[in-house]
Formats: structure tokens, sequence, C-alpha cells
């Protein structure tokens, strides 16, 4: 099965010592801040586990309150792309409205309130008070950057699916390589360690070059696991679907090609992370510079085997869901709750 497929990724599976601590903290957060709001919706959310996979992508982190915000940071941003997938044409204005608000906030002074009031907008107004605390200005505005891209990306696979459009195969690889949202998340390994990698080495086209090959690499695993999810729903954004299309292959052809180009990716990036040490020594990078890289690079890492890992046994992706969830699919929607609308309204998920 597609979710289950088996990649050879050199890369150490390591896990956060504080995942059990903040694990239930942030099971609280979530029902007090309204992120779900039913109980189908709650049991949704508990299958997916989120909690691991933020453990394993942020594994050095270094408190468990900081441990605690990932999380929190994590389910806001993932309930909020299931969001997208509702294409009604009301919907696809508000998505746009609150995809608005969600690049502004980061540009707005830490804490200032969302002009756009809904459960997702307030729970990021506060996790990014918390994300920035300490990071400097060209962290910020670099974090800031790529998520902008990451949003836009999504509302414009919003506004191409409304409109019923298909993408080839090279543009499809342009989005997707921005909608995937690696080039914050990397962003945040920084945050995680309390370092920042130089910013001679974040302009470099190497560094550059990496984050894009690992960005393909996540999206195209990423593609392959939640295959017979995005069957279910409809949802043209896949590589494989695109490939069927693209290339009039079957099924398992396209398959077989998306594995092949995961591969040739993973490779890519291999190649580009071997020449890091020596891009140091052209830079002249003092020890302390040297170490900050290495963490920026081990965050890279972590990314490719954490999310690989956890989205081989999560639920979200899995073949079996509940009546309640496969309604949903079936009507269009992309998730069990509406988080656009002001909190208070629907009902709310058992306590934990």
């Amino acid at each position: 099965m597609p979710q289950n497929m088996e990649f050879v990724i050199p890369f150490r599976s390591s896990v956060s010592t504080y995942l059990k601590p903040a694990r239930r903290r942030h099971l609280g957060w979530v029902r007090e801040h309204g992120l779900v709001r039913s109980e189908a919706g709650w049991d949704e959310y508990l299958s997916w586990d989120l909690p691991q996979a933020a453990a394993r992508t942020y594994p050095g982190t270094q408190t468990a309150d900081d441990m605690f915000m990932f999380m929190n940071w994590f389910s806001l941003a993932f309930l909020f792309d299931d969001q997208f997938d509702a294409t009604s044409e009301g919907r696809v204005e508000q998505i746009a409205h609150v995809s608005r608000e969600m690049i502004t906030i980061p540009f707005r002074p830490a804490g200032a309130p969302p002009e756009e009031v809904c459960p997702i907008t307030l729970a990021w107004v506060e996790v990014w008070a918390q994300l920035s605390m300490g990071m400097s200005e060209s962290w910020r505005n670099r974090f800031a950057s790529s998520w902008a891209r990451f949003l836009a990306a999504h509302a414009q696979e919003v506004r191409i699916s409304a409109a019923g459009e298909n993408l080839d195969l090279a543009a499809y690889i342009d989005l997707r390589r921005r909608s995937v949202g690696i080039h914050h998340s990397i962003d945040a390994a920084e945050r995680s360690c309390r370092t920042e990698v130089p910013v001679q080495i974040q302009a470099h086209p190497l560094m550059q070059n990496m984050r894009a090959a690992a960005a393909d690499v996540i999206a195209y695993m990423n593609d392959l696991q939640s295959l017979e999810r995005e069957e279910r729903r409809g949802d043209s954004h896949n590589l494989v679907t695109v490939l069927m299309r693209h290339r009039g292959c079957s099924r398992a052809a396209a398959i077989d090609e998306a594995v092949r180009m995961t591969a040739d990716r993973l490779a890519a990036y291999l190649h580009l992370e071997s020449r890091v040490p020596r891009l140091c020594d052209e830079l002249g990078m003092a020890q302390n510079q040297r170490a900050a890289t290495d963490v920026g690079v081990a965050g890279i890492r972590n990314w490719i085997r954490g999310n690989y890992d956890w989205a081989r046994n999560t639920g979200r992706y899995t073949a079996n869901r509940s009546d309640v969830v496969a309604a949903v699919e079936r009507q269009g929607r992309g998730s069990v709750d509406d988080l656009l609308t002001p909190k208070g309204s629907g009902s709310s998920p058992r306590p934990v």
C-alpha cells in the first residue's frame, strides 16, 4: 500500500525526549482553542498523532515548553491545511481572507490581535509570539517570507481546483515545491535549537538547492503516502495523479515513476549536502558558524526522516475512515469541523 511504501533514507531516526510530557498539554491546548469542535473531529485528530510528527521532525528541541509550542503549531497548520480542501465558491473566498491574515500575522508586532478572527488565526497569533521569541529580525523575516509563499501556494491550489483546471507536470512540481511547506519548517529547526544558520550560508545557491531538493523529496513521499486519502477526496493535487494524466500511464506505472523521482531527488540532496564542508572552507566560516550550519543541515535531515517515519503510521493517511469522515469526504469537504468561523459555534470535543 502507498502509505507503507519503504524508502532507503540514510539518516538516523530520532524522537524528542519531551514527546510524552508535551503531548498531554498539547491536547488540552487544542481543545481549549476550539481547533477541534466535534467528537468525530476529535477522534480523527487523535488518530493523526501530530505530537509524534513534531517530536520526530524537531528531536533536538531543548525544552518541554518548546516541544509543546511546536506541537501546537503543527495542529493549527495541519487543521488549517484541511480547510483548503473545500472548493465551493463562498468557501474559496473565505479561505483567501483567512490565508491573507495568516500571512500578515508574522509581519505585525508579536501578539497583536488578528483582524480576521477565527480559531486558526487566534491560535497562530499565540504560537507565532512564542516561535519568534529570541530570534533575530533576519530569521523572522526569512520565516515569514517562507510561510507567506507556502500559504499563497495553498490558496492557488484551491482556486485551481475550484476552476476545474489541471496542471501539467512541470507546473505541478513548481507549485508542490511551495505548497509542501518545507522551507519555513526548516527555518523553524533553527528555532528548535536556539541557533541561526549564517546568512552567507542561507543565501548561497548550494543551500537553496539543498532546500529545494529536500522539499521535493518530502513532497513526493507525501504524495505517495497520502495517495489513497486524496483519491477518496477526488483531490487531483498529487504527483501520482498528475503523472497518470500527463503520461497516460496506469496507476501502478505512475507510482513506480514517483518512487524513482523521489530516489533521484534524495540522491541529489545527498550530493549537495556532501559539499557543505567545502563551502564553509570557501566562506571562511569560524567554528561556531560551522556548528550553526550543521544545525541547519541536521534540521533538513530530521524533516526528511522524521516526516517519513510519522507518515507511515499516522491515521491521517490510512485507508480506513470513520463513517463521519467518509461522509465528509464524499461531500467534497476536507475537514469535519469548520475552523474559519468565529470560535464558539459548533460542538466541543470530549475531554482529554
